[in-house]
């Protein structure tokens, strides 16, 4: 167990494996809503009251960081600009809903918690970015095209380039190990009280993540594949280290909505596999880069409250 209260999130690795960067609204300290720290993993296993460094400014609201190769920046996705204020959270009517904020901008720090450069700059959302492997490209999700699709563009945020174009919700991607193929979640509604629902619910800056499979794609956003054909929602997955295999969050075996656990599926699709079977929440796995740790969020061990912290363990093959 690495944090200790309030929920904890998106933890990535850095590209030596010795940090992980996440987000955070602990109102121990002093969070009104989700701030990235970066995260000393040795430090964070000894000591129970170890307090990372944010590397946000504290303003706004931010999500989705992750490490440069380079292992001295971090970026991630933030509202500053739109007011020092968190935005709100939505008022959701009794369905699960997920905000997708227009003021959202992708940024990148140093360790210090200086912003040297901004990323994107369009009016609508563009968060949920990741770094390739070797270093050279983001892939990223924006709404600027009038739908949420993937987009990769160059280390230093230029030759932007939109690669998925199918009407739904495309998202929380992450590069294979060679760099060449990318995994994500998405929606793909088809009914036309579907279609009107999630574009509807997009006009107000909404998403419903109730049913989302996990697919793949070339990086240019040829050869989409669809890997999982499980129902409800698959989402937050990642390549195993052998390119070979996909773990992910779900909560397909469940006969209620809110139990997600870990599972493990073959690129083709075959050999699905649950991987964690604890507590009621696990998500946002990632394997280290070495392939031996695989670090995750989950509502074990939080004492009864709502908390979510994050977990390293130990992979076995």
């Amino acid at each position: 167990m690495l944090t200790h209260g309030g929920d904890n999130a998106e933890a990535y690795f850095s590209f030596n494996g010795k940090f992980a960067s996440f987000q955070s609204n602990n109102p121990q300290w002093d969070l009104k809503c989700d701030q990235i720290f970066n995260l000393d993993i040795e430090k964070a296993t000894k000591d129970t009251t170890y307090k990372p460094f944010r590397i946000s400014n504290g303003k706004g609201r931010t999500t989705c960081s992750y490490f440069l190769k380079d292992g001295k920046h971090i970026l991630y996705a933030s509202t500053y600009k739109a007011g020092d204020e968190c935005p709100p959270a939505p008022q959701t009517k009794g369905k699960y809903l997920w905000a997708v904020y227009k003021s959202f901008d992708i940024y990148v720090s140093d360790l210090k918690g200086n912003i040297v450069s901004q990323l994107t700059n369009t009016d609508g959302y563009d968060a949920e970015a990741t770094v390739s492997p070797k270093g050279d490209k983001i892939v990223f999700t924006s709404d600027r095209s009038g739908d949420l699709e993937l987009w990769t563009m160059d280390i230093d945020g230029k030759n932007q380039k939109q690669i998925t174009f199918g009407l739904g919700y495309d998202g929380g991607a992450f590069f294979s190990p060679d760099g060449k193929k990318i995994v994500f979640r998405a929606s793909r509604p088809s009914t036309d009280e579907e279609i009107k629902e999630y574009k509807e619910l997009l006009l107000q800056g909404l998403v419903a993540p109730t049913t989302m499979e996990i697919y793949t794609c070339n990086v240019d956003g040829s050869d989409i594949q669809q890997i999982t054909k499980l129902g409800k929602a698959n989402w937050a997955p990642f390549f195993h280290p052998n390119g070979k295999k996909i773990i992910f969050s779900s909560n397909n075996h469940s006969k209620r909505g809110y139990d997600f656990q870990l599972f493990m599926i073959n690129t083709d699709g075959t050999g699905l596999e649950q991987i964690t079977n604890q507590s009621l929440f696990n998500a946002f796995p990632m394997f280290s880069p070495n392939g031996k740790k695989l670090i995750f969020s989950s509502n074990r061990n939080n004492g009864g409250t709502r908390d979510t912290n994050l977990f390293i363990a130990d992979w076995v093959d």
